[in-house]
């Protein structure tokens, strides 16, 4: 069983909402960061960036700068770009981007199915962040970033998705990254059958936001003699049917050759692949064929069959085959998350630009990865492991501020 909770939405003022939601502060570069600022009174980074424009200036991450944060909330609901629902309620959001409509409905995620692997990670989280996380929720009390949960395709919730959106929606804009954007708010009945289609599916997945997830479900325990504040016990989320999210890959580009001439890397690289040169840049056409973007020049590499353990949820991912096969071996880079001579590419992010880096230089080597499926993230997590960092780049991408869950009610 799925247990989702209605809430009390804080959202934007309907004719707002189009300059109060924004995509996370980290999304923009500082200029356009600095430029949104400037420009926008309304938008959602203000509470984010609450020193923007002040004297006042706080430590990152600490609990000043948060308390801030948390001014920062009360200051737009007092000036109306805010307000809260009367009726708690689910909702469902729909974004469309490139002609693929993504909809789902967001509502409260239970951190008591989070503890029980009943809401399924396959990522690790790093004890300082969630710590840092948990931090932040206890003092400002809201979550305006939903974490992204997978579910098996149902009929049932397909159907009143679909009744529910014939009708005119609460918001409707287009953002400048040309994306539209929808909410309906659903009636009580629509609501009752949400919930009761949703306690008949056995799992959710986690697709994006194991941070947000574990650093909710460590509040939770913090405030656990506290009944009066039900929300606590649950996170916001955007649950999403598995056959409407998109997963792309993660790519790789490398500083170094580890001291190797071209020549030398290629002849290592012939032990575990099958490499054929082209006369361009390309994708991979399948799963455990990468291609390879070296000094300018361009390769295929095929996975020998002897390097693909399929029996193993983890060690048939292609990202953990370069890992293992390439990068430590090879390149002698042995911790992704830390070493500097590495860094993560997402596909949405074209190849010439890809290529772009790795003739300017700064870059010896592109790798360029098959993305990872739905069913193998489901494998891992069903088996209880943890995919390579940066495996996979989900979309959608939520735009923070349009429904605001209040941990404290």
């Amino acid at each position: 069983m799925t247990k989702i909770k209605p809430f009390k939405a804080l959202r934007p003022v309907r004719d707002l909402v189009h300059l109060v939601a924004t995509r996370p502060y980290y999304s923009y570069k500082k200029n356009v960061l600095k430029a949104k600022l400037e420009d926008n009174p309304f938008t959602f980074l203000h509470i984010i960036n609450p020193e923007f424009g002040s004297s006042i200036k706080t430590k990152p991450n600490s609990p000043e700068r948060f308390q801030l944060v948390k001014d920062q909330y009360a200051a737009f609901i007092k000036e109306g770009i805010l307000f809260e629902d009367q009726e708690e309620t689910i909702y469902i959001y729909r974004q469309t981007k490139n002609g693929h409509a993504f909809t789902g409905i967001v509502a409260g995620a239970s951190v008591e199915e989070y503890d029980n692997d009943l809401i399924k990670k396959h990522e690790a989280t790093l004890t300082s962040r969630e710590a840092m996380f948990t931090n932040y929720l206890d003092i400002v009390g809201y979550n305006a970033e939903p974490v992204l949960l997978s579910y098996p395709h149902d009929e049932k919730v397909d159907a009143i998705i679909q009744k529910a959106t014939f009708v005119r929606p609460e918001y409707e804009f287009t953002t400048t990254d040309r994306i539209k954007h929808e909410l309906w708010v659903l009636t009580q009945d629509e609501k009752d059958a949400i919930i009761l289609a949703f306690d008949k599916i056995e799992a959710t997945y986690i697709a994006d936001g194991h941070h947000r997830s574990a650093s909710s479900a460590a509040l939770a325990k913090i405030r656990s003699t506290n009944p009066l504040t039900p929300n606590k016990d649950f996170f916001l989320s955007y649950f999403i049917d598995e056959q409407r999210l998109k997963i792309l890959e993660f790519n790789r580009i490398v500083k170094t050759l580890n001291g190797l001439s071209k020549e030398a890397f290629l002849e290592k690289l012939k032990n575990s692949f099958e490499i054929s040169n082209i006369s361009s840049s390309q994708k991979p056409a399948h799963e455990h064929q990468m291609t390879m973007c070296l000094e300018g020049d361009w390769y295929i590499l095929d996975c020998k069959k002897s390097i693909v353990d399929e029996n193993h949820p983890v060690k048939c991912l292609d990202p953990e085959i370069l890992t293992q096969f390439v990068l430590t071996p090879i390149l002698g880079i042995h911790d992704l998350k830390t070493d500097e001579n590495i860094e993560f590419v997402s596909g949405a992010e074209s190849i010439s630009s890809i290529e772009e880096k790795v003739t300017k230089g700064k870059f010896k080597i592109a790798f360029i990865l098959f993305p990872v499926s739905m069913e193998q993230v489901k494998r891992v997590a069903d088996n209880q492991m943890i995919m390579p960092p940066k495996s996979t780049w989900v979309e959608p991408k939520m735009r923070s501020g349009l429904t605001i869950y209040n941990i404290n009610e």
